[in-house]
């Protein structure tokens, strides 16, 4: 291998002697003619011949049988020493056009081989293009790509892991068509033009056929008839012509004998890291591109990736987002109005940007009128189709290609959901000065703004005001400036060798010509005076000077630039101008020369100034006296030239010699008359001259001032470095002075004051960090440097230097003034910027500080090296000191980089690149415990290069997440606590991620690379989901939001501050006062405080109850002065009509009634129902003077679900209730239910909880559970058959409310009424027919309103002190919430579609009078749903909306006069406490807002400004927020989500703690630990989750995403001593394998695949030495959890799914067989098969097979229940079977016997059968929601509680608990009698 390697280094060096000098050698003579349709090469320059090309080493030709045709050979040990190689030698070229390269080659098994290409760009570059098997990853220079190539292996082979297959070549290898194109090679990795192919060689060791090029695509597979037909050639496609292609027999596919390569894939838009094989076939032209950025749900599929270590994996797969980001295939470079700001262009417009800009820029020197006054950014191109993500399965995911659904066109991409605003950023300030040089620095003519280049970018700088103004475009760094005379005309000159020149329109910032120069570095530019000609020089190709002058004249007419002459020259030329005089002539400069020079007829001619002695002098400078035609004849005319030495030399212009010479020495030799030519003069790097007096800058630092005559200095400024450049103002009173040291100032001559502009760093900045209490920044670099600015001003406050060691690393104290430093030497120091010293030197590494950072608490810091040690430091005390050092945990080879060490947001967690590149590592931070370890590498699988992190940072606290930049340009979102991979970015840019960072409130991503910054929309909604933009010239290191998320800092060649116009919704000022040009940098007060994390580990704290009693609240009555005018009458004896709603007609019949009371067995419950309607003979007038109890209107039809997530919609139930029920007799129950696992987040409403009595109550299915906070125990009120809807509590938590769906037989909704002291129903409602969404107690707890969901539409409201139903409405739309005013018992209010409806309350007599005004929403909504309200102080109601809106309404005239954006989703949760408002949305967010302000607005109407509504604190959490109950000043309280999740909020400590957690979706099996300690469960959601017996709460959760765990089951105890580390749990999922999970360890040890189909059934051996699984095919695998090996497959009930498994033990002998274990497996065709091992022996016997009949037709069953049966712990020998037959009973068959001995008849066929280790007790669960109890053979008791069918049920092994699963619930139960 190093053979290999070195002869590779070898022949590159060879090729780059080729191609020395620059110059590429003319191509050999092929006619562009003969290359179409294709060049057969080897045919073309006849290989066989070898005159046309050349072989080394052993290569040699035979004819291959199988391709039936001449092969060559390349074979050698060392690449570099056998090769084929065209041409022959490397001063000619092929000159192959063609784009696509066709090698038709086969790699040898074993070995490796190298491939080099050639290619020669437009710019007449050449390009090395190598792929090998022996590079490991892709490398590439500005001259050179390498790409490993990934050999494949023969179909049907196995797939070795990702890492292993980059070597060498397998023995299966396949003959290959590899297809290069190289056009696009050159464009997406280099931004190059082919031009052509120059050389092919081909290194050992490989076959090869042939090689064509060709500009079509050629199919191999395909024939030419299919093609015809097809009609493929519009597209550029085309079959592989015979002569190239290989042989396919008759009846064979193509692509089944050969593999077909294509490189890049058609319509990459991004660079790949490898070639290899990735589709079966071309797709050119025929199918679109793919969008190569892609997010998608990650399964954890491979075995590598499921060692990671999981923590606590308790969260639940992220919803998958709906849009696909687009990445622009090119980037284009746009130019700018000076009128906008910075903004992506739209993907429609890029092709007329494409088509001008290809038009307008190029050697012509045409100058297109076009603005750079925002920033350079690039457009996205929008791709004709784009990929959208789906969710994929354990192993592959899939995408749809083609125009569909959500798929725009290019020409509509302007349409498109892109991220906004656009522009996002907008450039504000550049600290940077120089870059090329410091020398250019120029005075604009008004005398208050100066101009300078800062890199790439150029600066104008009011002087006064401190603005900036940018002129962007230039790629490279600008190398010279030049002004016309009036200051108009800006030119501009760029370095490298693709230099460019930029002529600017200066007031206007407009860039007017853009050209060419043919020169590889300006030096210099120079206008004359009026601006017609400009004149630069610089160097050739060569090395040679060359001056060039340009014809401007036009160019401000839209005119073009034309080259009026250029000369080259074998002199040094420094410094150019153009005479004021003539703009023909010019005055040059340099190394031992000064020259004239003159345009005429096109030739530029220039002859010597005589210097006689002083020719050896090394001249810097010139400059003109600044006097011009009019005032002076040319003859009169000098200039003064200085230099090096310190001479400045007076020069005559007409008689071209040196008038006079004075000379600047250093002090002690000023006033001598006789000098010593050894003393060494003070060099001059400037002069500047005004008509009065001179200015020079010296290289010892000072600024000088001048008479004319030079005979003294009249004045001297000392500088800090050397001077650069000086420059004289216009009007003479102000002098421009630059140093070396990257400072701008200028001297006021008037004042003699000396004013600085600009400091900045004099070399690239490696990092930087913030801290917002003193607003400041502290920035190190390459010069250094340590420096701090103040961040409002920009003004650097500080300047440290060391004296040793260069700083690398730099961290701000949070919330002291102490600065931390990290040298390149190990070293770390600790400054105090209060008193300006130095603390602490920490020695603890010894090499580059590669991480520093404070935790954001500020008690830590810590540090890492190159060495790969981490250290921790405590900060608690001024001065820190060392806590921990360890050594080998951060990765060596990461770099350095201010992302590789980061801190959580709360500070508990310190992740970092290590202990290699290939790993991420998340540590405790106070303590440096390792949590999590994840391998990067192994998470992108459809990559075949090793990726490696490159920095990491974390997301805020809320959100959990941890974001990885990786080296193959992407970017990995991954759950912080479990290290499970929830998105993927990619590609985010051409090179890797050199800097990330994410806002506070998780909305924007900053992205830094390729030397542009990114910002991405963090969730990733729209279709665009990114903004471009540059401006700087080298990469940038590090990007960051500032403290106040107001802007964003990028550092690199220069520190750029940007706009961030998209400020935080909680400080968005109103419209119109949003301006650019404050700078408002708030500190802590006005920042929102950072989040902790919403913990996933079991709550830590509860809320307690308030001591205080409960406020005594004002009845007060609803205002009379606005009654008159806004409420109408709706009650008059005949009718009334609702607006917007269905005309409510009275009916006075007595018998219509709809109060009955039926007598039931509790004699206290009141049972109150609707009875059926009659008709009434009574006429409408006879029951006017009887009170009303109910008001009834037609029933609108309406069942269409409205766009608001407040509807309950029960979950869909196949199970019925039982008909027959066997209650226990009262106090002989022998089951107790004493917990309940779940919570129903389908609910809405169905969780309250009262702070002043600590009443805490929500649902689960049909279940209320009431529990204890302190102590965690629950009491379970069943009274309900159906899933519970929704709750509500009265004030005094008296009296609790809950609604359920329609049972069986019943035609209304249950609303039962319990008496919260004794837990017991007093009452049952009937009323709604569908379900029961909201409810409300009036303030006094005398009348509850119930509210219908939208296919009832009825509203209701009940006399709580006497059942009776007061009063009922139907309305024509859909309402969603309701609420009653906590100030008055009369007044409520309910909203739906676009209104608020306002209901007043008046009781006459026993009847209930109303009045109702409907309030409809501004307009400015829109159409719009408003979904929840609330009352909140005195005379407000807020109502939050379906579009994220929240209304403010007046409740005195129910007006709306204020509504401000709350959320960017639905807001189905509002709670309001005194001057702080809760708001719940479908984005999983809670927000509280300060709304003390909106009482005040509330005077001004309509007119009321909505930004003084405060955004106090975010918290997001896992699902959509469906209820919510707070304390009565809003800090606390509980939340609940659709994940089914209960959480504990306090905003004061800004915490969320899970309360109640369960299952979202169905538990599909439960069981107990051996010790009774812990049960487990597993779901449909792949979840497995531990469970405390004690507490019950979660313990740990392992996660599997795309997979359905079937099945689990604990590991029993082993023979030996039984411990903590041996609690194991084998799960078996959808996709057939089996993972085992360690219990004590939290990790997965082992997984298996022993089938190739779902599992449905698993245990373990008695001894647990074996794993015995069943799949959904009827196969049984024997398994062994130590080797991971399956020993045995039985195919005895192949065909039917397993439903059973169970394993017991028994006598050696017993049966007649050997083995001591006896084990059953059940299938669902009624079959159940015995078997007897020996484990030990490797036996396994079948004992006996059981088939029981059953009936050929089921009649009334949708499905068949499952066969079940276990053996009988109680009865030696016998099993129990249940199952589908001719009766439903329960079988007891005796193995023994060999029949059945015992049947116990059941109600219904069972569904879940588990059977008691310690008594004859069996538990049957059914499809009737049913769990029966039998004492075997006596009497059965029946139990409810459940709200579906019992699927599941499990006792413990001492047989005193039992756990049953219906759907998502869990219910655990006691054996307390019996």
């Amino acid at each position: 291998m190093a053979a290999a390697g070195r002869g590779t280094s070898g022949h590159r060096d060879t090729s780059r002697i080729h191609s020395a000098g620059g110059a590429v050698p003319p191509p050999l003579v092929v006619p562009a003619a003969w290359q179409r349709p294709y060049l057969n090469v080897f045919k073309h320059f006849r290989v066989e011949e070898w005159k046309r090309s050349a072989r080394e080493g052993d290569v040699a030709a035979f004819t291959d049988v199988r391709l039936k045709g001449t092969v060559y050979r390349i074979r050698g040990s060392i690449p570099g020493s056998s090769y084929l190689q065209l041409p022959r030698t490397g001063t000619q070229s092929l000159g192959l056009t063609g784009r696509y390269l066709y090698l038709l080659f086969r790699p040898m098994p074993r070995k490796h081989f190298v491939v080099h290409l050639d290619v020669t760009t437009e710019e007449k570059q050449v390009v090395r293009i190598s792929f090998s098997s022996l590079f490991k990853e892709f490398k590439s220079t500005a001259t050179w790509l390498q790409f490993p190539f990934v050999c494949g292996a023969a179909e049907g082979s196995a797939r070795a892991p990702r890492h292993e297959l980059l070597g060498d070549a397998p023995t299966d290898v396949r003959w290959t068509c590899l297809v290069l194109d190289l056009c696009s090679i050159l464009s997406l990795y280099l931004n190059r033009h082919y031009s052509h192919l120059k050389s092919i060689k081909l290194c050992s060791s490989l076959l090869v056929k042939n090689i064509c090029t060709s500009d079509l695509v050629f199919d191999p597979g395909m024939t030419f008839s299919e093609a015809r037909q097809a009609e493929l050639a519009c597209h550029g496609v085309a079959p592989m012509p015979r002569e190239m292609a290989f042989p396919v027999p008759k009846g064979e596919k193509w692509h089944a004998l050969y593999d077909y390569i294509r490189f890049p894939s058609e319509g990459s838009k991004v660079p790949k890291d490898s070639i290899q094989k990735s589709c079966p076939g071309p797709v050119a032209g025929v199918q679109g591109p793919e969008d190569p950025i892609q997010q998608q749900p990650v399964a954890l599929t491979s075995a590598a990736r499921d060692r990671l270590s999981l923590i606590q994996q308790i969260t639940s797969p992220k919803a998958m987002p709906h849009h696909c980001p687009v990445i622009p295939k090119s980037i284009p470079e746009v130019h700018l109005t000076a009128s906008r700001p910075p903004r992506a262009v739209p993907a429609g417009d890029q092709e007329l940007e494409q088509n001008q800009k290809s038009h307008n820029v190029g050697d012509t020197g045409q100058s297109p009128t076009v603005s750079n006054s925002g920033i350079h950014v690039y457009a996205h191109h929008r791709s004709k189709r784009a990929t959208r993500a789906v969710h994929a399965g354990s192993e592959e995911s899939t995408s749809r290609k083609g125009p569909g659904p959500g798929v725009l066109p290019s020409r509509r991409a302007a349409a498109c959901r892109r991220l906004l605003p656009d522009p996002i950023l907008k450039l504000r300030m550049i600290i940077g000065f120089g870059g090329c040089s410091t020398k250019w620095a120029l005075w604009a003519q008004n005398n208050t703004a100066v101009v300078y280049p800062c890199h790439a970018v150029i600066v104008t700088l009011q002087i006064h005001s401190r603005k900036q103004r940018f002129f962007i475009g230039h790629t490279d760094k600008v190398s010279a400036l030049a002004f016309n005379g009036s200051s108009t005309l800006l030119a501009s000159a760029q370095a490298g060798p693709r230099s460019t020149v930029r002529l600017w329109d200066f007031p206007t910032g407009s860039c007017l010509s853009v050209f060419k120069t043919h020169v590889h570095s300006l030096l210099s530019l120079s206008f004359s005076y009026s601006g017609a000609i400009l004149c630069g020089v610089g160097k050739d190709g060569h090395g040679k000077t060359m001056v060039v002058v340009w014809n401007t004249a036009q160019v401000t007419q839209g005119g073009e630039v034309a080259v009026l002459a250029k000369a080259h020259t074998d002199v040094d030329i420094q410094a150019l101008k153009v005479t004021s005089f003539d703009d023909t002539r010019m005055v040059s400069c340099g190394w031992d020369n000064i020259r004239l020079w003159r345009v005429r007829s096109g030739v530029l001619r220039s002859c010597p100034v005589n210097l006689g002695e002083y020719r050896s002098l090394e001249f810097t400078g010139l400059a003109f006296q600044e006097r011009h035609a009019a005032e002076q004849e040319r003859e009169d005319h000098t200039f003064f030239v200085c230099s090096k030495s310190g001479h400045i030399l007076e020069v005559d212009y007409q008689s071209v010699s040196v008038r006079s010479v004075r000379r600047l020495l250093p002090a002690p030799f000023r006033d001598c008359q006789r000098l010593d030519k050894a003393v060494a003069g003070i060099a001059i790097n400037s002069i500047s001259i005004s008509s009065h007096f001179c200015a020079t800058g010296s290289e010892d630092g000072y600024l000088r001032l001048w008479p004319l005559d030079f005979s003294a200095v009249v004045a001297e400024a000392e500088q800090e470095a050397p001077v650069s450049c000086v420059c004289i103002s216009p009007d003479g009173r102000r002098i421009l002075c630059t140093t070396a040291a990257g400072y701008l100032g200028y001297l006021d001559l008037q004042s003699w004051d000396s004013n600085t502009l600009m400091r900045s760093h004099g070399d690239s900045v490696l990092a930087f960090s913030m801290e917002g209490v003193w607003k400041r920044m502290a920035t190190v670099s390459q010069d250094s440097t340590i420096r701090v600015w103040d961040l409002v001003s920009m003004q650097q406050l500080y300047d440290f230097t060391a004296a040793e060691g260069m700083p690398c690393a730099v961290a701000f104290h949070p919330t002291q003034q102490m600065l931390a430093c990290g040298f390149d030497n190990g070293m770390v120091w600790t400054f105090s910027l209060a008193t300006s010293s130095l603390l602490v030197e920490h020695k603890q590494h010894h090499t580059v500080i590669t991480g520093l950072t404070f935790s954001p608490d500020g008690n830590f810091m810590f540090s890492s090296c190159l060495q790969g040690s981490l250290a921790l430091y405590s900060c608690m005390a001024q001065k820190s000191h060392v806590l921990r050092v360890l050594g080998n945990v951060v990765a060596r080879d990461a770099g350095s980089s201010p992302d590789v060490l980061v801190v959580s947001g709360d500070s508990h967690l310190l992740a970092f690149v290590g202990p290699s590149k290939y790993v991420v590592t998340v540590m405790e931070a106070c303590s440096l415990d390792e949590l999590l370890r994840v391998d990067i590498s192994i998470l992108g699988l459809n990559s075949t290069a090793l990726d490696s992190a490159v920095g990491v940072c974390f997301a805020p606290v809320p959100q959990g997440e941890l974001l990885v930049a990786t080296s193959s340009n992407k970017i990995l979102v991954l759950d912080a606590k479990t290290g499970r991979l929830v998105r993927e970015v990619s590609p985010v840019h051409k090179l890797s991620c050199s800097s990330l960072a994410l806002s506070k409130d998780g909305r924007y991503l900053l992205t830094a690379g390729d030397k542009v910054i990114k910002v991405w929309d963090y969730q990733m909604h729209s279709n665009i989901n990114f903004q471009v933009y540059i401006g700087h010239s080298e990469p940038v290191r590090q990007v960051a939001f500032t403290p106040d998320q107001r802007h964003v800092i990028s550092v690199g060649d220069a520190i750029f501050l940007w706009d961030l116009l998209a400020l935080p919704e909680e400080r968005s000022p109103p419209a119109g006062l949003c301006s650019s040009e404050s700078v408002p940098l708030l500190g802590p007060e006005g920042s929102s405080e950072k989040l902790k994390d919403a913990s996933e580990t079991p709550r830590q704290a509860v809320p307690l109850p308030l001591l205080s009693s409960p406020p005594c609240l004002d009845v007060s009555s609803v205002h009379q002065a606005g009654c008159q005018s806004i409420f109408s009458e709706s009650d008059k004896e005949e009718e009334a009509d609702l607006p917007g709603s269905s005309r409510m007609v009275v009916n006075g019949d007595k018998d219509a009634s709809v109060l009955v009371v039926e007598p039931v067995r509790n004699e206290e419950l009141i049972v109150v129902r609707p009875k059926e309607r009659q008709e009434s003979s009574r006429s409408p007038g006879t029951s006017a003077s009887e009170p009303r109890k109910q008001t009834m209107g037609p029933k609108p039809q309406c069942s269409v679900r409205p766009d608001s997530y407040r509807h309950f919609t029960p979950r869909f139930k196949a199970s019925v209730l039982p008909k027959s029920f066997l209650p226990p007799p009262a106090g002989s129950e022998v089951l107790k239910l004493k917990a309940v696992i779940g919570y129903n987040g389908n609910g809405r409403g169905n969780m309250v909880w009262n702070p002043d009595t600590g009443f805490f109550a929500y649902t689960c299915g049909c279940i209320i559970v009431v529990e204890d906070l302190h102590s965690g125990s629950q009491n379970h009120w069943l009274g309900h058959a159906e899933e519970i809807s929704t709750l509500t509590v009265s004030h005094d938590a008296q009296v609790l409310a809950s609604a359920s769906g329609k049972r069986n037989g019943d035609s209304h909704c249950q609303i039962c009424i319990w008496n919260i002291p004794d837990g017991l129903c007093t009452a049952s409602l009937f009323h709604h027919e569908t379900q029961v969404q909201a409810m409300a107690f009036s303030q006094d707890d005398r009348f509850l309103v119930t509210l219908g969901d939208y296919s009832d539409q009825t509203i209701a409201l009940w006399n709580i002190y006497t059942y009776e139903l007061m009063w009922s409405t139907c309305i024509s739309e859909p309402v969603h919430d309701v609420a009653f005013s906590p100030f008055s018992h009369r007044e409520l209010a309910c909203v739906g579609k676009g209104a608020v409806i306002f209901w007043l309350l008046e009781q006459q007599g026993a009847g209930v009078h109303l009045k109702v005004h409907r309030a409809p929403a501004p307009d400015v909504l829109g159409p719009v749903e408003l979904t929840s309200l609330c009352y909140g102080a005195d005379t407000l109601l807020y109502s939050g909306t379906n579009s994220g809106q929240i209304c403010v309404w007046d409740t005195e005239t129910n007006c709306c006069f204020m509504t401000w954006e709350a959320d960017e989703g639905e807001i189905g949760v509002l709670v309001c406490r005194h001057n702080r408002l809760l708001s719940g949305s479908n984005t999983k967010r809670i927000r509280l807002w300060a709304v003390a302000a909106v009482q005040e607005l509330r005077l001004k109407g309509p007119d009321a400004r909505s930004d003084l509504v405060l955004l106090e604190h975010e918290i997001a959490l896992d699902g959509t927020i469906v209820s919510a109950a707070f304390d009565d000043s809003l800090e606390m309280g509980i939340v609940g989500t659709t994940a089914g999740t209960l959480w504990y909020i306090n905003w004061t400590e800004s915490t969320s703690i899970r309360l109640i957690s369960g299952h979202k979706n169905k538990v599909t099996e439960v069981c107990f630990s051996p010790d009774e300690t812990h049960c487990a469960t597993c779901g449909e959601d792949g979840s497995v989750r531990i469970w405390s017996l004690g507490s019950m709460e979660l313990v740990v959760q392992f996660q599997v995403l795309n997979q359905s765990c079937q099945c689990l089951a604990w590991k029993p105890h082993p023979v030996v001593a039984w411990g903590a580390e041996n609690q194991h749990v084998v799960a078996g999922y959808s996709d057939g394998t089996i993972r085992v999970f360690s219990i004590s360890r939290t990790e997965m040890e082992l997984k298996m695949q022993p089938h190739a189909v779902a599992l449905t059934a698993i245990a373990y051996s008695t001894d647990g030495e074996m794993i015995l699984s069943g799949g959904k095919d009827g196969l049984v695998a024997v398994s062994s959890p130590r080797t991971g090996m399956t020993i045995h497959v039985l195919g005895d009930h192949k065909g039917s799914p397993i439903t059973a498994l169970q394993c017991t033990l028994k006598q050696y002998r017993d049966f007649g067989v050997e083995g001591g274990e006896l084990w059953l497996a059940t299938s669902s065709d009624r079959r159940v098969s015995i078997w007897a091992s020996d484990w030990l022996k490797d036996k396994c016997e079948l004992l006996d097979w059981l088939s029981f009949p059953a009936p050929a037709s089921p009649k009334g069953l949708d499905t068949l229940p499952p066969s079940l049966a276990a053996f009988c712990p109680w009865e030696h020998s016998t099993l129990v079977y249940v199952g589908f037959g001719r009766q439903k009973e329960a079988l007891f068959y005796s193995l023994h016997k060999k029949q059945v001995v015992m049947k116990i008849p059941l109600p219904y066929f069972a569904t879940s059968l588990s059977l008691s280790p310690a008594a004859p007790f069996m538990a049957v669960g059914f499809g009737a929601r049913l769990l029966r109890l039998l004492r075997c053979p006596g009497e059965a008791q029946d139990y409810g509680g459940h709200d579906d069918t019992v699927h599941s049920c499990c006792f413990s092994p001492s047989g005193r608990r039992l756990l049953t699963a219906s759907h998502s619930a869990v219910l655990l139960w006691e054996l307390t009698g019996g």
